[in-house]
């Protein structure tokens, strides 16, 4: 098995797949079709049926029960890596028998005491990058994995298993990709996306999430006769800030606590414009960190003048836990199957949004599930092969009539 999860994983991260922010079709760039292809024919080798690759890029496909099962699961992945590293010429590194110390790449170390996850994978098989790329484990990861499960059961014919639909997606990493998914047509009772870190994980909970700009016009007078009249819009951005509470920020928040991040501010005299993103598992926690960009607006349009600060509020995604305990037999099955290989299962809240949080708020429950990838979004990203087979495990598992 190590040696088919290895195979598919090294062809398919060294295929650049990176998506781009502001582009207004789906996918974001068309190499991501170079993967797709490649799956389509990987996918008609292993004996799937209804193979099909759509204008945006998503490709899905079946595989009918042997044993006339009604059940019918669906296993998600996504294609594309993050379009803020690059994911060109990647040079998978694999190390056998990771002795526990620092790994050096080029300019970059892996070090067990800054990344603590290493001390528990000495003596295993690491694939890391060259320290210049990303190496595309999220979630190329998660598609090896999900193509060994079907090679397994294509291997082990009389195996009985439930009705198998699988759907690689374009686009998950700038948020865009799902949306155009066909949840009917995909036809399933529910799904997984394969798309966390440690292999016997379970992410139900995410967060509500929320995008706020905030736009300031100031008043551009000559410094010299300023006096009592300019409006520096770049110093009301900083005071606007500076009316948030500190605990709010990322760097001081972990497991159920919400944030608000600042992601990029600009500004002159003139204008400035800030952009945050809001995150808490809990709506009406989330509400109140609304509120608080609300007062800060009031006060400083009370402050200067009344059209100073203006603030625009997107919704992005909600958390899909609510809808998921409402049918939770999607948990239920993962959970018996992670303790039937003899793991522990960990239900952990995810501090991000993953396409299982729209597919569900679209109709279809599909929580997440592990795939031994780790410090994914830049050079430090790296997978452990041993964690990967113990998720095709699982996945084969959960997919067991």
């Amino acid at each position: 098995m190590k040696n088919n999860i290895l195979k598919y994983f090294l062809k398919y991260v060294k295929i650049d797949t990176m998506s781009m922010e502001g582009q207004s079709t789906t996918p974001s760039t068309k190499k991501q079709f170079n993967l797709a292809k490649i799956l389509v024919d990987d996918l008609a080798e292993l004996g799937l049926k209804d193979i099909n690759l759509n204008d945006n890029c998503i490709v899905t496909a079946y595989l009918p029960s042997n044993c006339n099962s009604k059940l019918n699961i669906g296993f998600i992945a996504h294609m594309d890596t993050i379009p803020g590293f690059s994911g060109t010429n990647v040079k998978p590194n694999v190390i056998n028998n990771y002795d526990g110390n620092t790994i050096k790449l080029n300019n970059i170390e892996l070090n067990p005491n800054k990344f603590p996850f290493l001390k528990n994978l000495k003596g295993k098989t690491l694939i890391t990058t060259d320290g210049t790329t990303v190496l595309g484990a999220d979630d190329k990861a998660g598609i090896a994995n999900i193509m060994t499960m079907l090679k397994y059961y294509h291997d082990n014919p009389t195996l009985k298993h439930v009705n198998i639909h699988v759907a690689f997606t374009p686009d998950e990493e700038i948020g865009g990709g799902i949306f155009s998914f066909d949840v009917k047509k995909f036809g399933c009772d529910y799904a997984y996306t394969v798309d966390g870190e440690p292999y016997n994980e379970i992410n139900y909970e995410n967060f509500n999430a929320k995008t706020i700009n905030v736009e300031i016009k100031g008043l551009d007078i000559h410094p010299g006769s300023a006096k009592g009249q300019m409006i520096n819009a770049s110093r009301v951005a900083m005071e606007f800030d500076s009316l948030l509470s500190d605990f709010n920020r990322p760097e001081y928040t972990d497991g159920y606590d919400g944030f608000n991040h600042l992601c990029e501010i600009k500004g002159e005299v003139g204008y400035a414009n800030m952009s945050y993103i809001l995150r808490n598992h809990d709506e009406k926690l989330l509400d109140k960190q609304v509120n608080e960009f609300k007062n800060a607006c009031e006060f400083l349009n009370k402050k200067y003048t009344f059209d100073t600060v203006k603030l625009e509020i997107i919704d992005s995604y909600s958390n899909m836990r609510q809808l998921i305990e409402k049918d939770d037999r999607c948990i239920k099955r993962a959970i018996a199957a992670i303790k039937a290989c003899g793991f522990i299962p960990n239900t952990v809240p995810i501090r991000g949004g993953t396409d299982g949080a729209k597919l569900t708020q679209m109709g279809l429950n599909t929580p997440n599930l592990g795939t031994g990838g780790y410090n994914c979004h830049g050079p430090y990203e790296c997978a452990c092969l041993e964690e990967m087979e113990n998720v095709v495990k699982i996945l084969i598992e959960i997919a067991k009539e």
